[in-house]
């Protein structure tokens, strides 16, 4: 059975920094695709950032800059170095994994709260 745990939300404050990990298990299945989503209280899930099994990354505008996508296949992980944190960096953020042969899993979500 497929499980993703995720880790390293918390409340910090504007220009601060964190790193959330996503950890899958479960399946020797191949991975694809690995990102991250956040959805902000009153608001629609929005993509993050993404990353491929040959680590090509792709990040929306707003977080270019500060934010990093990286992977440890090894360990079906994937990584969100979040730098300069704002304000309105503040969401659940929840991972989600691509296994080739299965479909896609999605993590249970860690809040992410910035300070002003």
């Amino acid at each position: 059975q497929v499980q993703l745990v995720e880790s390293g939300g918390g409340l910090v404050q504007a220009g601060g920094s964190l790193r959330l990990s996503c950890a899958a298990s479960g399946s020797a299945f191949s991975i694809g695709v690995m990102g991250w989503y956040r959805q902000a209280p009153g608001k629609q899930r929005d993509l993050v950032a993404t990353i491929t099994s040959t680590a090509n990354t792709n990040l929306v505008d707003s977080v270019k800059g500060r934010f990093t996508i990286s992977r440890d296949n090894a360990k079906n992980t994937v990584y969100l170095q979040m730098n300069s944190l704002k304000p309105e960096d503040t969401a659940v953020y929840y991972c989600y994994v691509h296994y080739l042969a299965l479909g896609v899993y999605w993590g249970q979500g860690t809040q992410v709260t910035v300070s002003s």
